[in-house]
């Protein structure tokens, strides 16, 4: 029988909560104040992000091409993505008999819920004016890559459990994080955000999807036969 890490120390059954959650959790802190810090004051950093904005925005992706990018990170994409994860695992773990199926996906839900919450009045204050062509303010930090961060990568999360095999996991957490990039990507060629508002948002977002790590690594583990089988020897 396999033992999840306690809280705090390494496990063995992904994702793995811990000294690395942490470490990442204070790092995403820290560039998000950074990077706010920056673009508040008018600082070196928000100089760099306008030169490289127009930069990528002139760059060879087809235009069409970046539209559908920077649409993967709608609400009427990204959401029904992550309803139809959070719906499947439910019915996994239920069927399973997994101890308390709901909090993972419940966390998950949560984790979207917060995107509004949290980029709505962080744009508000802030206020940063967008890239050429885009009118008013409001830019920062960016919705559609804080939609996309919580529904794709909160979608892997709950599916990591119920796959087999380090290959396909390890191949699951590429494929997230290949779909943020393009959709932030998307989002910066067809001039809708300037870097730094794309990157703000996955260290924003990044923080709030460790939080639901950790609930799926102590929650959304399917049972093994020894705990379903009073048979099994344990």
């Amino acid at each position: 029988m396999r033992h999840t890490g306690q809280d705090g120390h390494l496990g063995t059954t992904p994702p793995v909560p811990g000294r690395p959650t942490t470490f990442l959790f204070g790092l995403c802190a820290l560039l998000f104040a950074l990077i706010t810090w920056q673009v508040i004051a008018d600082g070196p950093l928000r100089d760099a992000d306008e030169r490289l904005g127009p930069w990528i925005t002139g760059s060879r992706l087809p235009d069409g091409a970046a539209e559908f990018l920077a649409d993967l990170g709608g609400v009427a994409v990204a959401v029904p993505f992550l309803a139809a994860a959070i719906a499947y695992t439910s019915w996994r773990g239920h069927r399973a008999g997994t101890f308390r199926w709901w909090p993972a996906p419940v966390a998950a839900a949560v984790a979207m819920a917060a995107v509004p919450a949290l980029v709505i009045p962080l744009k508000e204050l802030i206020g940063r004016t967008g890239p050429p062509g885009m009118d008013g303010t409001g830019y920062y930090p960016s919705g559609h890559t804080a939609t996309a961060l919580v529904a794709y990568g909160g979608a892997a999360l709950l599916l990591l459990p119920h796959l087999r095999g380090t290959y396909a996991r390890r191949e699951l957490i590429i494929a997230c994080a290949l779909l943020n990039f393009a959709v932030g990507l998307g989002l910066v060629r067809r001039g809708y955000h300037w870097p730094l508002d794309v990157v703000a948002s996955w260290c924003l977002f990044g923080m709030v999807l460790q939080g639901v790590a950790l609930v799926v690594a102590r929650y959304g583990r399917p049972p093994t036969p020894c705990e379903t089988d009073p048979a099994q020897p344990k």
